[in-house]
């Protein structure tokens, strides 16, 4: 059994990675949404919900624990590896290395929260990679909160979300495959994947759109085959267990919109 968890709905693109890479594998996902979005709350409150989510997974007996939120990794991995050493937990970073490689004006825009982007995590990553291109950093407030908003199908909803995310997407500034234009944006929260239909039509279809999901699946694979983990085989389908600590009906429906999983959510107090 693998744990995921996120401040909300966001890491539902993680867990849509993982199933494709761990089809076999039961699954608890835990939003936080009672306690967050993240982004823009102070690294205190980050750590202390990180904590206790994870000393939650753990009583549960997860195999491996993904933090799939980009803001909660930056502000509590480390902190969570050294108090469950026995426990492989997988972090999600903004796929800045995969944008290098990918592109060619050598100019990257980067999409991201406000947490993520203070944080010593980011800020070393960012280091590293320098001298091999120029990266615009954009705060993104609001955007993962408009996401979570937009599960209300009414007009206003997915109106509040077009204009966050084109506000965001403009401060980027020049956008494109010429000299010094953006030719690569990194998603670097895992809200924003669920919207990357609504991000091309604003980018653009020809820039490239890179997120964490499918690199992060890899390496939860990757650390249980160290630990003897051995592939499930069955022939009946894995087991998702929705949990929440806010709105159910706002999972319930995130899950059967991005995930076409009709299991059913339960609220649980975990304060």
């Amino acid at each position: 059994m693998i744990g995921v968890y996120d401040s909300g709905i966001g890491g539902l693109s993680v867990l849509q990675a993982l199933r494709a890479e761990l089809p076999g594998e039961d699954v608890i996902y835990l939003a936080d949404s009672g306690h967050g979005p993240y982004g823009e709350r102070e690294r205190d409150h980050v750590l202390r919900r990180a904590r206790r989510v994870t000393a939650y997974m753990f009583e549960r007996g997860v195999q491996a624990l993904v933090v799939a939120c980009n803001t909660a990794t930056a502000a509590a991995i480390e902190e969570l590896r050294n108090e469950h050493p026995d426990l492989p937990i997988i972090g999600v970073e903004p796929a800045l290395k995969p944008a290098v490689a990918l592109s060619q004006t050598r100019r990257i825009g980067v999409l991201a929260t406000r947490g993520t982007l203070n944080s010593e995590k980011f800020a070393r990553l960012l280091h590293s990679l320098q001298d091999q291109a120029q990266f615009v950093l954009q705060p993104c407030d609001g955007l993962a909160l408009a996401i979570e908003n937009s599960l209300n199908t009414s007009a206003s909803a997915q109106a509040d979300l077009l204009e966050c995310a084109s506000l965001h997407v403009r401060a980027l500034g020049p956008i494109g495959h010429g000299p010094g234009e953006i030719d690569t944006v990194v998603l670097g929260c895992t809200h924003y994947p669920l919207v990357a239909a609504q991000l091309h039509a604003l980018i653009g279809q020809g820039i490239a759109l890179v997120e964490t999901g499918a690199p992060v699946a890899r390496q939860t694979r990757i650390r249980l085959a160290t630990l003897g983990w051995r592939e499930s085989h069955t022939q009946s389908a894995a087991h998702i267990e929705l949990l929440c600590t806010g709105s159910v009906d706002g999972l319930q429906e995130a899950a059967r919109r991005w995930l076409q999983a009709d299991a059913q959510a339960r609220s649980i107090p975990l304060n």
